[in-house]
């Protein structure tokens, strides 16, 4: 963890004093795509996002509303199936996965887009026509932007019909995400 993302709970969150596991694991972690912010509750993985360490914090601080903090016990699985995906040693993510930062909305497209095999892709428009509102084009691409859960949730693999598409982590992420894959056109 880094020393602003202490600096930070030990101001947002008084009862934070460094130890004792936390309602919800906070930490960073490093991938060739960049930094990537996670958040872990009970239920499952909350964040695994791009944005910077104190927006994701303030969003879960929000939405969770409980003491946040470092528990490596909790974000190492994590991260052990992050390091293995991008080492192409790893298809499906295992860890449980918890949508509550997402919209109702978000989370059916969401769930959609986690039905697409590895190294697969679909497009805006099949997604908008598979949950029903095929001229929701631009709701689902906001959707897919606004995915809490990057990479472990894989809306990198719902392209616009004449490109990648915009990405949270930028369409360089985007693009290379895909061809670690060995994504084929949807």
């Amino acid at each position: 963890m880094s020393g602003d993302l202490d600096a930070l709970l030990r101001v947002t969150s008084p009862g934070y004093r460094g130890h004792g596991p936390p309602d919800v694991a906070f930490g960073t972690t490093a991938s060739p795509v960049g930094t990537l912010v996670l958040a872990v509750t009970a239920r499952g993985v909350v964040a695994c996002s791009y944005e910077d360490e104190h927006a994701v914090f303030e969003r879960v601080s929000r939405a969770v509303g409980t003491f946040i903090g470092p528990d490596p016990r909790r974000l190492d699985p994590v991260r052990r199936e992050l390091d293995a995906y991008f080492a192409g040693r790893l298809r499906t993510f295992t860890t449980s996965v918890d949508m509550q930062l997402a919209t109702a909305f978000a989370r059916t497209v969401l769930s959609m887009v986690s039905a697409v095999p590895y190294g697969t892709t679909t497009t805006y428009q099949a997604v908008a026509e598979r949950i029903g509102r095929p001229r929701a084009l631009r709701a689902v691409g906001n959707a897919l932007t606004a995915n809490p859960v990057c990479v472990i949730v894989p809306c990198h693999r719902a392209v616009e019909d004449d490109g990648p598409g915009p990405y949270a982590g930028g369409t360089a992420a985007k693009q290379n995400l895909l061809r670690l894959e060995g994504a084929q056109a949807a």
